[in-house]
């Protein structure tokens, strides 16, 4: 682990919205990277004079263009929210600047589709925390096992609902809960299981309504993504299963994974649920809790640090960033408005079988 203080090379970058989400998390996230906290900008400028002067940052403006155009950055980061983040990507990518951005990339899949059309050789990446976190890194390495095989099939659950009205929605020009949140889960299931074909979408009842979310995968696997709004505050109640040829891989929580193998079964004969030796059975990863060390910290779990470092080491490096993707970020918008379009009736997803997943961390 390096620490902001420790690196030779840095990016010179600016941080353009600092409300909640970009001050508990992006900026105390940048103490652990390659970077330089030269600029900052949002609109509520007396927010921005005092983040300035926690920060210690000399350049502070509310105008995102004036300080694209006149501050000498490598990088930008964007936290605004996603109706302005393709118009300012595009024009930080065309100023020179590589980009990252929070989740969603934007309103709608053409936004990403003219983000990709103007990157040229510049980085842009998108924080999609669950695809990041070091529980998603060992779920693609425990499926990508001989032993695992083939992945049959997906199951998310997540505490979000969707609007009734899908066409609605996006229409309106609205964030609703299913594109700030329903992002996360609809990411990771991405993936996990790769292009997806076709979505269909079962609601329940509620203007915002709970449902499921059904996944055709161009692998064949199949998805559900069980939308379960109304779960209690702070409930424990996030999880995905993944189920292939006689195993399964679990993640719980963000901090618990588990690969179960199954043990020898005989439904006649059968008086124990155990096996002698450790080829069976299952094996579990999950955060102790103990000590005061980065790996229980929620940046860490969470996978904050994971897509800012990535995105930081492809800028410093000359290369394209490992997850995250523009690509990767098209797939899932465009999984998102299939998703609000379907009334339970398939909807095919565009371009399904062109679109690249994400490369594993090492």
């Amino acid at each position: 682990m390096t620490y902001q203080r420790d690196f030779a090379r840095k990016l010179r970058v600016g941080v353009v919205g600092l409300g909640g989400h970009a001050y508990r998390n992006v900026l105390p996230t940048l103490h652990y990277l390659p970077v330089e906290l030269a600029a900052l900008c949002d609109v509520n400028a007396d927010l921005l004079t005092r983040t300035a002067a926690e920060y210690r940052v000399a350049t502070a403006s509310t105008d995102a263009a004036r300080m694209i155009a006149t501050e000498p950055l490598d990088a930008l980061l964007l936290c605004t929210g996603p109706r302005f983040h393709p118009e300012l990507a595009i024009m930080a990518m065309e100023a020179g600047l590589h980009v990252w951005m929070e989740k969603p990339p934007a309103m709608r899949a053409a936004g990403v589709e003219a983000m990709i059309a103007a990157r040229g050789d510049r980085v842009c990446a998108v924080g999609f925390k669950k695809d990041s976190m070091p529980a998603a890194r060992k779920a693609r390495e425990l499926l990508a096992l001989p032993e695992f095989g083939a992945l049959r099939s997906l199951l998310a659950v997540y505490p979000v609902t969707i609007p009734r009205d899908g066409a609605r929605a996006l229409a309106s020009g609205l964030s609703p809960a299913f594109l700030e949140v329903g992002c996360h889960p609809l990411s990771l299931l991405v993936s996990l299981g790769g292009p997806v074909e076709t979505v269909t979408t079962l609601r329940g009842p509620g203007e915002e309504a709970v449902g499921v979310v059904a996944l055709q995968f161009a692998s064949g696997a199949v998805g559900t993504l069980h939308l379960a709004g109304g779960s209690p505050a702070l409930q424990a109640g996030e999880r995905y299963d993944c189920f292939g040829e006689g195993q399964s891989v679990s993640i719980e929580n963000s901090v618990r994974v588990a690969w179960h193998r199954g043990v020898p079964f005989t439904y006649e004969t059968q008086r124990e649920f155990i096996a002698p030796g450790i080829d069976s059975g299952s094996v579990v990863w999950e955060s102790s809790n103990r000590q005061g060390t980065l790996e229980n910290k929620a940046l860490f779990v969470q996978g904050m640090y994971d897509e800012l470092h990535d995105f930081c080491d492809a800028a410093l490096e000359g290369g394209q960033p490992g997850i995250g993707t523009l690509e990767f970020a098209l797939q899932v918008m465009r999984g998102y408005e299939a998703a609000l379009l379907s009334n339970g009736e398939p909807v095919a997803v565009a371009g399904a079988s062109s679109v690249a997943t994400p490369v594993a961390l090492a």
